[in-house]
C-alpha cells in the first residue's frame, strides 16, 4: 500500500489563537476523524507545528492509490468545511522508529 501525506493550513490565520465556536467544533470532528483513521489502521501519524502564526499540520497515511488518498483527505471534516486548506503529496517513510521504515 502506498503512503501519502496531506498538509493542512488554517484558512483563517487567527483561528489557531482565536477559534470561533464553530471552528472549535469542526476541529474536534477533525481530531475524531484522525483517531478513526488510526483505529482502522490507515493513519501512520498526524500532528501540527506549535507556532501561533504560520502553523500547519501533516497527516501521513496509507491508501491504495491517489484517488483513494484524495478521498481520505477530502473526507476530513475540517477540509470539507473549509476550515483547513489541504494539499496531497505522495510520500514514503525512509527512516522511522518501531519498524515503520519504508
Amino acid at each position: 500500500m502506498a503512503q501519502w501525506l496531506y498538509r493542512i493550513v488554517p484558512t483563517r490565520p487567527d483561528m489557531v489563537v482565536d477559534a470561533t465556536p464553530d471552528e472549535q467544533r469542526i476541529v474536534g470532528e477533525h481530531f475524531a476523524y484522525l483517531v478513526a483513521l488510526r483505529d482502522r489502521g490507515t493513519l501512520i501519524l498526524a500532528g501540527r507545528t506549535q507556532e501561533a502564526s504560520g502553523t500547519f499540520g501533516i497527516t501521513i497515511f496509507e491508501a491504495d492509490d491517489e484517488a483513494a488518498a484524495r478521498g481520505v483527505m477530502n473526507a476530513d471534516p475540517a477540509v470539507a468545511a473549509g476550515v483547513f486548506a489541504a494539499s496531497l503529496h505522495p510520500y514514503r517513510i525512509a527512516v522511522a522508529r518501531d519498524g515503520l521504515d519504508g
